[in-house]
């Protein structure tokens, strides 16, 4: 799973590896950059329910490897694209193919990871798909100066699709992940069950604030460094590849030490609520800081950016896969994710149209400082006492209710 993960977010980064040179190959606006970013998550967005029913009712395995292959042919067929319309359509494509994996692998987690190492599995996973960026940068950038920008999608969306081979041994070896996820398909909750859950709402308002910040940075940050800043694209890729880097390991470590203090005796709620809440806090700190200090107080800022974000990235699913357990890990995290990932549609758009309208970039990094007020809000004042939620009680009151009405 965390190979499927570094890969899925490889190929959804590319783009803005090659942003640069795209951009001015194919004489892009940087509102038409913006809007390619941000293609990709309005079907991302619109999938991720779907995409979590499908985990509850089909088998998360056989659901990530359907996804994983729509995805990387969408990356691999991007390297033929002709102009803006060819590109605007496989993005698409591609964020209909990444619905399946986050929701997928909350479904594997929840059914087949214990409570108290639960941290350390979304760690791992995040690590996996926060180095991918890292990675993704790197390789691509390596590909793009020597052989083009086609090629960049071209060799990395063939080398993705090599993934499914040893994915279809773990689908049909009985020695691959527990399928206790077989005995909750079809059962637990209801969707308007789901909707009614305060942690729900907390989760996903919390989310998109931490999504907001990411995403922006994830589309622009290389452009925005070339451009804004100066850098050649040598400069910029070590730049970005080490941030990137810095936000995987920051999220294996965290998971990992959430896990330790939960089995020492910690408050599960104090152990997660107070590095979500700090974490939005710093954001916004840090955000500002990058867009209008010198350029190394600048680079001092992104690491620590990337930090705060590699840290609050294991709660994204951990919190929503603790509430919701095995029978709803899949839908609860297909929601909250669904609402958490808007902001992809939003903030590649919404940077490139702000810094069209201003002439500057740091409008833009501003607005994103400000967004994360709402991760202090969703995390610190919207989420309840971090602890499973009885469906069995809810459903049961739910039918007594309709009993006496």
């Amino acid at each position: 799973m965390a190979l499927g993960m570094f890969i899925n977010y490889v190929d959804r980064g590319n783009l803005a590896t090659v942003g640069p040179v795209l951009q001015d190959q194919l004489h892009l606006s940087s509102t038409e950059l913006g809007s390619l970013f941000s293609a990709f998550f309005v079907t991302y967005v619109l999938g991720m329910v779907p995409g979590g029913w499908l985990a509850d009712r089909y088998g998360a395995k056989r659901v990530l490897g359907t996804g994983a292959a729509i995805w990387s042919v969408a990356t691999l067929l991007t390297g033929f694209a002709s102009g803006f319309i060819s590109l605007f359509s496989l993005r698409l494509v591609l964020g209909l193919g990444e619905t399946a994996a986050f929701p997928s692998i909350s479904k594997l987690i929840a059914t087949s990871i214990e409570r108290t190492k639960i941290g350390l599995a979304n760690g791992v996973i995040g690590c996996a798909y926060l180095i991918g960026p890292a990675v993704g940068t790197t390789l691509g950038g390596i590909l793009l100066a020597h052989l083009g920008w086609r090629a960049v999608f071209i060799v990395l969306g063939a080398l993705s699709l090599l993934w499914l081979l040893p994915w279809s041994r773990v689908i049909l070896s009985e020695r691959g992940l527990s399928d206790a996820e077989a005995s909750t398909s079809g059962a637990g909750p209801g969707l308007r069950q789901i909707l009614r859950q305060r942690a729900l709402w907390g989760a996903a308002v919390g989310s998109f604030a931490g999504s907001y910040g990411y995403y922006a940075m994830l589309a622009w940050l290389p452009t925005y460094l070339v451009k804004a800043r100066g850098m050649s694209i040598e400069h910029m890729i070590a730049i970005a590849a080490s941030g990137f880097a810095i936000n995987a390991v920051s999220a294996l470590i965290f998971g990992w030490l959430i896990d330790r203090w939960v089995r020492l005796g910690r408050s599960p709620t104090l152990v997660w609520k107070t590095p979500m809440g700090i974490g939005s806090m710093v954001g916004i700190a840090a955000t500002i800081g990058f867009a209008t200090l010198p350029l190394n107080g600048c680079i001092a800022c992104l690491c620590l950016f990337m930090v705060l974000s590699g840290c609050t990235s294991v709660g994204y699913f951990a919190i929503p896969q603790l509430f919701a357990g095995p029978s709803a890990a899949a839908r609860f995290v297909g929601i909250s994710n669904m609402c958490g990932n808007i902001a992809g549609i939003i903030a590649p758009a919404l940077t490139g149209f702000l810094v069209d309208a201003s002439g500057a970039y740091w409008p833009a990094f501003i607005f994103i400082g400000l967004v994360y007020l709402l991760g202090v809000v969703g995390w610190v004042i919207i989420l309840p006492r971090v602890e499973p939620i009885r469906w069995t009680g809810l459903l049961q009151t739910e039918l007594i209710g309709t009993a006496r009405a």
